[in-house]
């Protein structure tokens, strides 16, 4: 099929293969991939928003044994800069941020040897009675499986006994590119795609909601970035748990993979990304924008090329900024950049459910 065929098939609201998203990928122009995503967005969320969330995105700890070459965060235990902190620990920096307006807190940390699984209910448990503002979006699929080699715990009892501690979604680090290919060169101890996948089935199984993400802009081609949206397409179908998907590039800095990678992934292919992922996951609600992997006018831009979600305000982030890739906002800039952007900004939860929405000030001609 051609590629004028394909958008035709697109708009029409069909279904194209892995061969077919290949060709649109590589032969249809930016600005006509934008424009193809954009009529997608519109049909799929009409109102002419754009959602964020109020967030903070800290880490309980850097511990972590995968070794994963992309990341410049992680430290081993025992060595310089090493860091985890106790639940109350946590529990305080929580309440901090509930009291500066924060609704969400995405919670990660390392992989960690020794942390019992004890340590995570309790979290969990503790952050739901003590700091009923926050809503927990807890723990990775790297963690989670983490959780269970310690344990002795299956995936499904460690996610079960976390739901019933109170967590009711995850977020969707840790899957880079689904593609086993490019997996044993950058994250050769993390697992397979399919761990990652596994784990993901078993949540929404359970009734857990999550985000689907790709890191991009390092040892990947075309094909793996399609075999990547396959599979999140393919799982999305099976069981309606991803709530968004969130493409970000790689950010080389202080990472060992710095020395075959060192410069960023361009704006051009982000945006390519965003517009492309809009069209081939058909199955996905929303499309997040990121000001803060990307920077903030191409956030502005992606939001005309399919994205309908700006994320969050990130009120604390660390694993970015240990690769010297740092970018900052407030709840204020975040609605004027949407603002500005054309769209009227909608606070959002977790979860897509609208708190409030803010309208841009009408200008005179």
């Amino acid at each position: 099929m051609t590629v004028e065929g394909l958008q035709e098939k697109v708009r029409k609201g069909n279904r194209i293969t892995q061969e077919e998203g290949l060709l649109l990928l590589r032969h249809l122009e930016l600005l006509d991939l934008g424009a193809l995503a954009n009529e997608i967005r519109f049909h799929k969320n009409p109102d002419r928003s754009v959602t964020y969330l109020i967030d903070t995105n800290p880490n309980y700890s850097n511990v972590c044994n995968i070794d994963c070459i992309f990341c410049a965060f992680y430290r081993h235990p025992g060595e310089k800069g090493e860091y985890t902190y106790t639940v109350d620990q946590m529990i305080q920096n929580f309440k901090a941020a509930a009291a500066q307006g924060v609704t969400t807190v995405l919670l990660q940390g390392g992989v960690h040897p020794s942390l019992t699984f004890d340590y995570y209910l309790e979290m969990v448990r503790r952050t739901v009675a003590e700091v009923p503002q926050i809503y927990p979006h807890f723990f990775s699929t790297s963690e989670i499986i983490g959780m269970s080699q310690i344990s002795g715990f299956t995936i499904n009892e460690v996610l079960q006994q976390l739901w019933d501690a109170g967590l009711r979604s995850i977020p969707g680090g840790g899957a880079e590119i689904l593609a086993d290919r490019v997996k044993k060169k950058i994250s050769s101890k993390k697992g397979t795609s399919a761990d990652w996948l596994d784990v993901m089935r078993e949540a929404h199984k359970i009734g857990f909601k999550s985000t689907a993400t790709m890191m991009y802009g390092h040892l990947e081609t075309d094909e793996d970035v399609l075999e990547h949206l396959e599979s999140i397409r393919k799982l999305q179908d099976e069981t309606g748990g991803f709530t968004a998907f969130v493409p970000w590039s790689f950010k080389p800095g202080n990472t060992p993979l710095e020395k075959i990678i060192p410069h960023y992934a361009s704006s051009t292919r982000y945006l390519q990304m965003i517009a492309f992922s809009r069209i081939y996951l058909d199955n996905f609600p929303h499309i997040q924008a990121s000001w803060f992997s990307e920077g903030k006018k191409t956030g502005q831009i992606a939001l005309h090329f399919g994205a309908d979600d700006f994320g969050g305000t990130l009120l604390e982030e660390n694993v970015h900024a240990a690769a010297n890739f740092v970018n900052k906002t407030n709840v204020d800039e975040c609605i004027q950049l949407i603002h500005e952007s054309g769209f009227a900004a909608a606070q959002r939860t977790t979860l897509y459910e609208i708190l409030g929405v803010t309208q841009p000030t009408e200008v005179a001609p």
